[in-house]
């Protein structure tokens, strides 16, 4: 028995299925439906029961969906070289319509507190890694990507970053157009050491 209380009907074994099944949906191949605002909405709490030293939040979210994607890949053509190709326009400009909903995870690290910065960063990471395990639950697929616009200062500015924020990832969500393949993972012995 548990020495604390619980709600959990899941069963380990239940558990640690849905973990070892878990596995990236590529953001080129999603399509709708993807989460209604409920189902999102029970993701994103999912997320943020991440550890999380000094109950510091150092994350929050910003939803990308309907025709913010459209604007958000404008954003992303503005700031291409003058000699970007045809392609590559058209690549940007539909980069964040390739799945119904994306979230960016935003990092806000704050230094001079007795938290590292290191600490709150890996707390974002956890929110990310969370919220892709909670879609999974939920039959979704999901994509954590950053890609080069989540370090674009003007792509930060438009996405109403402030200072010492950061993109921790662009997580896509929605349904697999393809047969999901599970990739080759590290042997857990070959990358295990003893202390």
């Amino acid at each position: 028995m548990l020495p604390y209380p619980t709600t959990l009907n899941l069963r380990v074994p239940e558990a640690l299925d849905l973990l070892l099944s878990r596995r990236s949906g590529s953001a080129k191949a999603m399509t709708g439906p993807g989460p209604t605002p409920d189902q999102l909405a029970r993701i994103l709490a999912a997320a943020v029961r991440v550890p999380d030293h000094g109950k510091l939040a150092p994350w929050r979210f910003i939803l990308i969906e309907g025709d913010g994607r459209d604007r958000l890949g404008e954003v992303l053509v503005e700031v291409l070289p003058p000699d970007a190709s045809p392609d590559r326009i058209e690549q940007e400009r539909n980069r964040f319509l390739r799945a119904p909903v994306v979230v960016a995870v935003v990092s806000r690290a704050r230094e001079g507190l007795p938290i590292p910065v290191w600490e709150q960063q890996l707390s974002a990471g956890a929110v990310c890694q969370t919220a892709l395990i909670a879609a999974h639950a939920m039959g979704f697929v999901a994509n954590w990507l950053t890609e080069w616009g989540a370090y674009h200062p003007v792509v930060m500015e438009r996405l109403g970053l402030t200072v010492g924020e950061r993109i921790a990832g662009f997580i896509y969500f929605g349904q697999s157009t393809i047969v999901l393949e599970d990739r080759p993972r590290p042997d857990v012995e070959s990358i295990t050491t003893r202390f």
